[in-house]
C-alpha cells in the first residue's frame, strides 16, 4: 500500500483495519520482536510510517510467500545487516574516490611548504689504518 510519508502515528485499531488483520496479530508481531511500535503516555501502541513499511514486508512474506514468523525474523535481520553493509560499501567507495582524485591532481607546493633539507657536506675521508714503521 502506497502512503505519503508523514509524522503521524496510527493506533492499533486503525492499522488492523487498514491491513485487514486482527489487532492480536499486531500484538503477536510485537511480542515476537518483529514490530516495535512506540507508546503514548497512556501506553497505547502507536505505529509510525516506518512501522507500517515493516508491517507490509512482514505481511508480504507471510501471506504471499508463506514464510513463518521465525523465517520472517531471519529475513528482516538479514535485510538490516545488508543495509548496514551497503552503507559501509558506499562510504568505502566515496573514500576511495576522494583518494584517487587527490592522487590524480596533486597540489603544487606553496611558498610556505616545508622542503626537506639534503646534507650538503661532502663525506669525510676514510680513516687510514696503515701501519708505519714496518
Amino acid at each position: 500500500m502506497a502512503r505519503a510519508k508523514s509524522k503521524a502515528a496510527y493506533m492499533i485499531s486503525s492499522v488492523a483495519e487498514q491491513y485487514e488483520i486482527h489487532p492480536q496479530t499486531l500484538r503477536l508481531y510485537e511480542r515476537e520482536g518483529l514490530l516495535k511500535p512506540s507508546r503514548s503516555e497512556g501506553n497505547t501502541r502507536l505505529y509510525t510510517d516506518d512501522d507500517l513499511d515493516r508491517l507490509e514486508v512482514i505481511l508480504h512474506l507471510t501471506r504471499d510467500l508463506g514464510v513463518n514468523l521465525a523465517g520472517v525474523e531471519i529475513i528482516l535481520n538479514m535485510r538490516e545487516k545488508m543495509g548496514e553493509m551497503q552503507l559501509q560499501i558506499q562510504e568505502f567507495v566515496a573514500t576511495l574516490n576522494r583518494e584517487l582524485v587527490a592522487r590524480a591532481n596533486p597540489q603544487p607546493p606553496s611558498r610556505n611548504t616545508l622542503i626537506p633539507v639534503i646534507n650538503a657536506r661532502p663525506p669525510a675521508p676514510p680513516a687510514s689504518n696503515s701501519r708505519r714503521g714496518r
